[in-house]
């Protein structure tokens, strides 16, 4: 009989020890992460006490494919177009924390004694917050529908994208260079380059292909080309030089603006569930309770540091993002630990054998401490917030609010201001556009142009071919480049507002117009070796063929139209279902009434009631703005609207109220029946003897359905099949009907 392979055996290992320890915390009401983490400790090589796993090499494998799915699942609830509508705020946010804890991280370095890039490094791991663990404790706490997770989220996305940065920068002080040269500039125009790219093209071509085959795809086919698309996008980061969990999260933010999004994200969920536990157990094993007795200081000490120092610089950076002081504190506080990151910094450390090997195993330790924190530092934001509001003066707590409660994204923009920015955007999304496809003629047509023309004895002809194919390919971008927003309203508003304005509006067509002009040159000085002023001239005379053809200007409404359309799909598909929020959403002028969505459960006690009955508002303080059924929304229902399993509510509350309202959603439900294996139906005979009360008596009379909860299926008369009781006919002596109903219903319809 063939061995059993030893990942087979440390699977079923974890995932049975995983299994008995979660039903524990969820009889103890504790999150899932925690107990994730336990089980990963009880069956780690460390513990010698209980079974351990064999190969760790293999979990940690499926370990780093659960971060990927975790950061797919989070791109597709969290999409860039979600984060770019929160404006700067976000991104100020995120750079005051990282540069605050890893300034934090250097200074208590150095009061170990430990080396200068030890420091560096523990500076860098301690920036870094865990988005999957937070996300994973918001969803067991219940709180991913309150305000306050989705700015946190907003900041760990941030922070994801910033740690490859940092890296590169880490990379660069441990080989002696400066963090300020062109190494870490081309590194951060590398990621603008590879994410603008990314984003562009995956929105335009995903959509479109979901949308050619959607007839063709059924659930089991939309989560294999789901999770191929997020698996082949790692590779292709990884590729690249990013992570792998990185092009995940891009991959699930571009699935995050179609129409099968939610879909997505409904089948890819038990997978999600699966490696995540895989991985949260796979960060338990690598405790070690020598590595914790040994440097018991230091890591008490770093987890104080991570504690306070987020707690304190967090709430100070969401403030001066702009919310409010209880607002700032809840979030603040729910970053109180490090992650899947920090582990990857530390990894680069080792790898380039410039940190102690002592490092990495600490600041796991510390990891796994916070993390087991993470929850109860969620929930200790609102006491600390209680009790620094009693201590602080009241006019400096009207007058933080009072801050937080500006609106700067309701003020009206300058007309240059906007036309500029949108200028820019353009000019930089084609231009990458461009580069790109000038990059992937460069290296796979022009090569093969020359074999195919190897024996021509000239690489002119391939050079001219792939010259004039390149020029071609990219005329709409540059065509789009230079002349997108010349009629816009706020170039027509600028040329007839002053004679002024009018040369410097001719200017901004200069300089997209030599950009343009620059690609030009660059295929031509590539391909050709013509002097540069030929070149020169050639590329003006062919971009002003490009702005004036008629085809190309068609070639590139299209595209834009159809990218925009794609880009507002999932939006479109909201406001045709009547899932779309309103527009009110986003000007409730207090910061803590916002909208939340709840899902009513299949087996909730809530439904076959009315509002009225349920009396939501006078319970819990909120208000029933709408509710979606099947695809149709009813706006302000009023109190006789019924409830129905998989109702969704739409509610406008604080989150305290929201909050009350998602607990009662989930505890007042039926439950399942203790006793359904009673609850069998059966198939009897009953004859209708001399003495029966049933003679004489009609269907309905006989009270067979009413008393004794039982069902007459048919009277047997010699026939082939049963005859239908008719509802007027008396039974008689010696009628043989066929009766349906639970045994003990049976048994006391028999009695009789």
């Amino acid at each position: 009989m063939a061995e059993l392979p030893a990942m087979i055996q440390d699977l079923a290992l974890m995932l049975m020890v995983a299994g008995v320890v979660t039903i524990i915390f969820k009889k103890l009401k504790q999150p899932l992460v925690l107990g994730y983490i336990l089980a990963g400790f009880l069956v780690s090589p460390h513990m010698t006490y209980t079974a351990s796993v064999v190969d760790t090499d293999n979990i940690q494998l499926w370990a780093d494919i659960g971060v990927m799915f975790l950061l797919f699942s989070l791109g597709l609830d969290f999409s860039f177009k979600k984060i770019l509508k929160m404006g700067a705020s976000p991104i100020i946010s995120t750079a005051t924390i990282i540069f605050s804890m890893s300034m934090l991280g250097v200074f208590v370095g150095h009061l170990f004694g430990w080396s200068q890039m030890d420091c560096t490094f523990l500076g860098g791991m301690l920036a870094m917050s865990s988005t999957t663990i937070i996300y994973k404790a918001f969803d067991d706490l219940g709180l991913r529908q309150q305000q306050f997770a989705g700015l946190v989220m907003s900041v760990l996305i941030l922070e994801d994208i910033l740690a490859i940065v940092m890296m590169v920068m880490l990379s660069a002080i441990a080989e002696g260079s400066s963090p300020n040269g062109s190494q870490m500039l081309g590194s951060i125009l590398k990621i603008i380059f590879f994410l603008v790219l990314w984003l562009v093209v995956g929105i335009f071509a995903i959509p479109l292909f979901l949308r050619s085959v959607r007839k063709l795809i059924n659930a089991e086919v939309l989560l294999v080309v789901s999770l191929g698309l997020c698996c082949a996008m790692a590779v292709f980061s990884a590729k690249v030089g990013f992570s792998s969990a990185f092009g995940a999260f891009i991959m699930g933010s571009i699935l995050a603006e179609t129409i099968e999004a939610e879909r997505i994200e409904k089948l890819v969920e038990p997978v999600k569930n699966l490696f995540g536990a895989i991985f949260f157990v796979s960060v338990g094993m690598l405790v070690d309770p020598k590595i914790i007795i040994d440097y018991a200081g230091p890591i008490a000490l770093l987890v104080l540091t991570i504690l306070i120092g987020q707690s304190i610089f967090g709430s100070l950076s969401f403030m001066l993002g702009g919310e409010s002081l209880k607002s700032a504190m809840r979030c603040g506080f729910s970053m109180a630990q490090i992650g899947e990151f920090s582990f990857i910094i530390a990894s680069l450390g080792l790898g380039l054998g410039v940190i102690s090997d002592f490092l990495y195993p600490v600041v796991v330790a510390v990891s796994v401490i916070t993390t087991f924190l993470t929850p109860y530092m969620i929930r200790l934001a609102t006491p600390a917030y209680n009790m620094l509001e009693k201590r602080l003066p009241t006019r400096l707590i009207k007058l933080l609010n009072h801050l937080s409660m500006s609106h700067p994204n309701t003020t009206e923009q300058s007309k240059w201001k906007q036309l500029l920015t949108q200028m820019t955007i353009n000019t930089v999304v084609y231009s990458i556009l461009s580069m790109a496809t000038i990059a992937l003629m460069f290296t796979f047509a022009l090569p093969f142009l020359r074999k195919i023309t190897s024996g021509w004895g000239q690489d002119w002809y391939a050079n001219i071919i792939t010259g004039v194919l390149t020029v071609i390919c990219i005329s709409p971008f540059l065509r789009a480049m230079v002349m997108k927003k010349n009629r816009s309203e706020e170039w027509k508003a600028l040329w007839a507002e002053s004679n002024r304005n009018r040369l410097p509006l001719l200017f901004t067509i200069l300089v997209r117009g030599t950009i343009a002009v620059s690609f030009v040159f660059y295929i031509c000085h590539h391909l050709s070796q013509f002097s540069s002023a030929i070149i020169i001239t050639l590329g003006i005379i062919v971009v002003i063929l490009i702005i004036l053809s008629r085809s190309v200007k068609h070639r590139s409404i299209v595209l834009e139209r159809l990218f925009i359309n794609n880009l507002r799909s999932r939006d479109i598909e909201a406001q045709i279902h009547g899932k779309k929020r309103p527009l009110y959403e986003g000007k409730l002028l207090d910061r803590d009434i916002h909208i939340a969505e709840f899902d009513v459960p299949y087996d909730s006690q809530w439904m076959g009631q009315t509002l009225k009955q349920l009396s939501l508002g006078s319970k819990y303080g909120i208000h029933v703005s709408s509710i979606m059924r099947g695809g149709h929304r009813l706006n302000i229902p009023d109190g006789d609207y019924v409830i129905f399993p998989g109702d969704k509510l739409q509610a406008i509350g604080s989150d305290d109220q929201l909050s009350k309202l998602s607990n009662a959603l989930k505890e007042e439900v039926l439950g399942e029946d203790p006793n359904i294996e009673d609850r069998e139906m059966k198939l009897r005979q009953l004859i209708i003897g001399s003495n029966s009360p049933f003679i004489g008596k009609t269907l309905e009379e006989s009270g067979i359905r009413s008393l004794f909860s039982c069902m007459v299926v048919g009277l047997e008369e010699g026939k082939e099949n049963l005859s239908r009781v008719s509802p007027k006919r008396r039974f008689e002596e010696g009628d043989i009907i066929w009766v349906v109903g639970e045994k003990e219903s049976l048994d006391a319809l028999l009695a009789n």
